[in-house]
């Protein structure tokens, strides 16, 4: 499509969706033709209609490359694409001051606008994400979520190879989730923000911010980030700020990864959280062991039907919320039971912690405290309550707080090992990963002749989430068998 044009309609799309309005439409044209190094433009320019944002950007960065303006890598194009949607995003100050006139209307109505806006300017992937692989999974505990992450692209090893070369040894920002991402322009191996907004908050007296995940996995899928760089830690005072959020977005579900190795997430070296506006099976999960804290008599703790071990406490007394739910963290961390493997400590090394998820239900405070053991043995390297062996082909990676609230991140090479697995099962392929095969044969033998075209797809969807469910089972220290449940209960009236 002819470059102006593409300007034309970008700029007619920022309009319709209130990134910029119609006084700002010369000035911005003017700041796209600087980035594509055009001297003028056309007195009458119509835009094309129904080509979408992302689309568009896709082209102009594609011109920009075949004009020599942009380099090979895919680094080198995110980065170019960033700075052109960054010309029609607010200044952070704009953002923030439009997000807290909605917020005096209605929480709701502030987050809606800059989560609108986080998929308008392109920072949100909506293109890439919409890539990815989701369905829904019946088990006892209810639907679990599965997803194969296709969001973001693998390379190709001469990407690879250029990007090792061009890498830049530099310390800034520290992290991806600090606060000097807002609008930075993204290097090779850190990721483009040019078009990066964060919304300030205030939790507990210290500086946060709200911004929204690039590639997210549900609906709303936020994180929440301390101002200072330092190490996440599960505390009292982290159950403070997560139930103050959630006392700010009651609409908000909002966790934290627990603080260690194996059971925590990916990035432990910045205290942050997730949340969102979503409804997770373990949110949905009945209440099974019921029992009262004597110290805590404004609270109402129970244990929850769920793979992992969770304990849900409810109470309008948040203050005395905290208090049950501190007095929990610190009873596991010392707490052991040799019967069900559980030990609290090798020598100083600690093994206990939580993953906790606030949330507000009909008006009452509500915290899951999901208990955490990241141990690990000559039979199980990887971690004695972290997937299995068994079930590496399908998940192998840590269970964190998404996949603890009962949505699977799987990778992306599952797409076509999974296409394999179908064409062995229809007889139509021999051609299985190793991993795979005796899941395949188990499989077989299991269903025998009931594979069809019209029912293969369904079959082996349902048995990937049922892989998943083991995950989830893997992780739980407290197993679902009797003598788990025993133990279970031992540590509720220790309580």
């Amino acid at each position: 499509m002819e470059i102006h044009a593409l300007i034309q309609s970008l700029l007619d799309q920022s309009m319709e969706c209130e990134m910029i309005d119609r006084e700002d439409e010369i000035y911005a044209r003017n700041q796209l033709m600087s980035l594509l190094q055009l001297a003028e433009f056309p007195e009458k320019m119509d835009g094309i209609k129904g080509v979408s944002i992302p689309e568009i950007l896709e082209q102009m960065v594609q011109y920009a490359f075949e004009k020599r303006m942009v380099g090979i890598l895919d680094a080198d194009k995110e980065i170019f694409s960033s700075k052109l949607m960054n010309v029609l995003v607010q200044r952070p100050s704009d953002v923030n001051r439009r997000f807290y006139r909605n917020y005096e209307k209605d929480p709701t109505c502030a987050t809606e606008y800059f989560y609108q806006l986080s998929q308008n300017s392109n920072y949100i992937q909506t293109k890439s994400i919409a890539k990815n692989i989701s369905y829904k999974t019946d088990t006892p505990y209810g639907e679990l979520d599965i997803t194969i992450n296709l969001s973001k692209p693998e390379k190709d090893p001469k990407q690879i190879a250029l990007e090792k070369e061009k890498k830049q040894d530099v310390q800034y920002p520290k992290c991806l989730l600090c606060e000097e991402n807002e609008g930075y322009e993204g290097r090779i191996g850190h990721p483009a923000r040019s078009n990066h907004r964060m919304i300030r908050l205030e939790l507990e007296g210290e500086p946060w911010y709200l911004q929204y995940s690039p590639y997210v996995y549900y609906n709303e899928h936020c994180i929440v980030l301390s101002k200072e760089h330092r190490d996440m830690k599960i505390s009292r005072k982290g159950f403070e700020r997560l139930l103050s959020f959630v006392e700010k977005f009651p609409h908000y579900f909002v966790g934290s990864n627990a603080d260690l190795p194996i059971v925590g997430g990916s990035i432990l070296t910045h205290d942050h959280y997730q949340g969102g506006n979503y409804e997770f099976a373990m949110a949905r999960a009945d209440e099974e062991y019921s029992f009262q804290m004597k110290k805590f008599l404004n609270v109402s703790a129970a244990t929850v039907k769920w793979p992992m071990s969770v304990i849900r406490l409810r109470s309008r007394m948040k203050e005395e919320l905290i208090q049950a739910a501190d007095y929990i963290l610190t009873s596991w961390k010392g707490y052991s039971d040799e019967k069900v493997d559980i030990h609290a400590f090798s020598g100083d090394t600690p093994h206990n912690t939580i993953t906790p998820i606030a949330r507000m239900r009909e008006g009452q405070f509500e915290i899951d405290l999901v208990l955490r053991n990241n141990r690990t043995s000559e039979k199980h390297p990887l971690g004695i309550f972290h997937p299995h062996s068994d079930v590496h082909h399908i998940k192998k990676e840590n269970i964190g707080l998404i996949e603890v609230m009962g949505l699977a991140v799987l990778p992306a090479r599952l797409k076509e090992e999974l296409e394999e697995v179908k064409a062995y099962l229809l007889g139509r392929s021999e051609r299985v990963k190793d991993y795979h095969l005796s899941w395949a044969q188990e499989l077989k033998s299991k269903y025998g002749t009931e594979w069809s075209d019209d029912t293969a797809e369904e079959m082996l969807r349902r048995e990937v989430g049922l892989k998943f469910q083991r995950v989830l089972e893997d992780a739980g220290v407290f197993k679902r068998d009797t003598n788990g449940q025993v133990a279970f209960r031992c540590f509720c009236e220790s309580l």
